[in-house]
């Protein structure tokens, strides 16, 4: 890896607390620490949904976790497909890029889809 290449990773774990209320776990990492940052948010066993974005908030990479199964199919992929947009977690990036904190969590309000 190149001087210029260094990775510096904002790190987002959706935690699953209960049902309805997950948390965004977040932590901005550099270097060989981001491969592990993400790799304990992948394998973390309430993870519903992780994902790792740059320093300018672009996502890189994110999936499903193994607390994917707390909760239904539907909302993994609604959490796919929001997560980047979601005010929670853009407050949370946003703290992240600023660099004030480098660990930072904060609880997020879920709701459930009503069943048909």
């Amino acid at each position: 890896m190149g001087l210029f290449n260094r990775k510096d990773w904002n790190v987002i774990a959706i935690i699953f607390e209960r049902q309805g209320m997950f948390q965004v776990n977040g932590q901005r990492v550099k270097g060989s620490a981001a491969e592990k940052a993400r790799d304990g948010a992948k394998g973390h066993p309430r993870t519903i949904f992780w994902a790792v974005f740059d320093q300018k908030g672009a996502f890189v990479e994110g999936a499903a976790g193994t607390g994917a199964r707390n909760v239904s199919p539907e909302t993994v992929k609604r959490l796919e497909r929001e997560l980047p947009l979601n005010k929670v977690v853009r407050e949370v990036l946003k703290t992240l890029e600023v660099g004030t904190q480098d660990k930072l969590a904060r609880p997020l309000p879920w709701a459930e889809a009503a069943p048909k």
